[in-house]
């Protein structure tokens, strides 16, 4: 067959999801705060939407001024239907006066706010003040640039300069030497004897600890800088830390020649050094959640309301309504006012949606999770978003969009939604058990334990099933694991 480009065709079946499903999707899978930003990215783009401060202000404007309140839209409430081709109909309105008393109000305020705010001079004492303000704001410092704040104040030569930063750099947040002294040099085309050099001096510096290369190195350097190296201490961390890290405690006794008693001690004192040096300069962001549903008690009932106050309520700008029932214009120009009208229909109609779909859903958790509500934890219920989507009537990938990310203010507290969606386990009298609240149940168990004699999972598993509750032993070794509980061999206290 002849090489070449040739032309063919061929029939190809495939779903392709409309733009205004998409838009509809991304709503509904956004949190409110995503949410506000992408309904500000649309008034942006569509002229003929407006945000109103708040439905009911908008409604007593419009009853003030004789109008229709039909045009307000609230997400919590359906918008009114508005269809454009109607409206080409409608008698034409003196746009240009209305347009003239804009203009005026727009000069009138330009000119009360020149009148109001004009530059005047700070007084001295405003100015020190102003500048005190300003020499007061401070920002964190990283463990790098303590580090290299260091270094300048300890002398180093200034030939040895590059080779520091060059290992400050490969410093990691915690305060952990990521590469070796072999690939530092080789970056820095330097012998290892220089590079060894450096890495004392600055495993000198603070916090202590800090330039280590592995957890024991990083325990003998504060060890070190308390002089405490003829310790007990010092010689386990040295000699027996794979020991240490399984707490194999007669094993250390015998290999260091002291008794029990002084090597759990030590292992007390050991415990009060700080393994991630570098954790003080860590940064901690503030993560803020905003409730989707409140939960309130009502009574012997509890009522379900949607986040409604930070939703944008949006409406179809009246401005644009005259423009499509004004006889001058032109064909094109009345056909983009009606698309982009039909967009800001479609817009306020999703978001309606969206929390109407969410309001029902957290309707069916909070009726089926009632003894959550009123109990707590250990009463959650397994539940699947299959059952949920066939009460609420949609699909079951809607209900996974639609709690995604979204969280539930409860008498509880506030969980993420998802949280009340758990697989269940069936107990002897064939009533069911969320996972959630076995592990829960196993965390109460551990922790009223005696540490001088821990409990092994298959004895957990033999006081779950005196509650009636039927569970493996790896399963309880599972939940163990995720709840960061160690073996009864690394749990024992001597």
């Amino acid at each position: 067959m002849a090489q070449g480009l040739h032309l063919s065709q061929r029939l190809n079946l495939s779903t392709v999801l409309a733009p205004q499903l998409q838009q509809s999707l991304a709503l509904l899978h956004a949190p409110t705060l995503e949410l506000k930003a992408l309904v500000e990215a649309e008034l942006q783009q569509n002229p003929v939407l407006e945000e109103i401060a708040s439905p009911d202000a908008d409604l007593s404007e419009k009853a003030a001024d004789g109008d229709s309140p039909a045009d307000a839209a609230d997400p919590s409430e359906p918008p009114a239907d508005m269809n454009p081709d109607v409206a080409e109909g409608a008698p034409a309105d003196d746009f240009q006066v209305e347009f003239e008393k804009l203009v005026q109000m727009d000069q009138e305020w330009r000119d009360h706010f020149a009148q109001t705010n004009l530059p005047t001079r700070a007084s001295a004492e405003e100015e020190e003040k102003r500048q005190f303000m300003f020499d007061s704001l401070v920002a964190g410092t990283s463990l790098a640039e303590a580090l290299l704040e260091q270094v300048r104040d300890s002398g180093v030569p200034e030939v040895q300069r590059p080779v520091t930063e060059l290992i400050i750099g490969n410093i990691d947040d915690y305060g952990y030497l990521k590469a070796s002294v072999e690939e530092i040099a080789a970056l820095g085309n330097l012998p290892g004897e220089a590079i060894l050099e450096v890495l004392k001096v600055i495993q000198t510096f603070d916090p202590p600890g800090v330039g280590a290369r592995d957890l024991r190195e990083c325990l003998m350097l504060q060890l070190e800088r308390k002089g405490q190296q003829e310790s007990l201490e010092y010689q386990i961390v040295r000699d027996h830390m794979e020991a240490l890290g399984k707490r194999r405690i007669p094993e250390i006794a015998r290999g260091t020649g002291t008794t029990l008693d002084d090597v759990q001690d030590s292992l007390e004192r050991i415990a009060q050094l700080e393994p991630r040096p570098g954790r003080a300069f860590l940064t901690v962001l503030d993560q803020f959640v905003l409730p989707e549903v409140f939960v309130k008690r009502s009574g012997d009932d509890f009522t379900v309301t949607t986040n409604n106050e930070h939703i944008p309520h949006l409406r179809i700008s009246n401005v644009y309504k005259d423009l499509m029932s004004q006889g001058e214009n032109t064909a094109e120009v009345k056909n983009y006012i009606r698309e982009k009208i039909r967009a800001g229909k479609f817009l306020i109609k999703s978001l309606h949606q969206r929390q109407s779909t969410i309001g029902n859903i957290a309707k069916e958790i909070v009726k089926r999770q009632r003894e959550f509500m009123d109990k707590g934890v250990a009463h959650l219920r397994p539940l699947t978003m299959v059952q949920v989507a066939e009460v609420v009537g949609v699909h079951e990938t809607t209900v996974s969009r639609a709690v995604s990310g979204k969280y539930m203010e409860t008498p509880q507290g506030i969980f993420e939604m998802k949280y009340f969606f758990t697989a269940g386990l069936q107990t002897d009298s064939g009533a069911g058990v969320s996972n959630t609240s076995v592990k829960d149940m196993i965390a109460e168990i551990f922790k009223a334990e005696n540490t001088g004699k821990p409990l092994s999972d298959q004895e957990v598993v033999k006081m779950l099933k005196d509650e009636g509750i039927v569970i493996a032993r790896r399963t309880v070794a599972k939940y163990r694991s995720e709840l960061n509980i160690l073996p009864s061999n690394l749990r024992k206290v001597y």
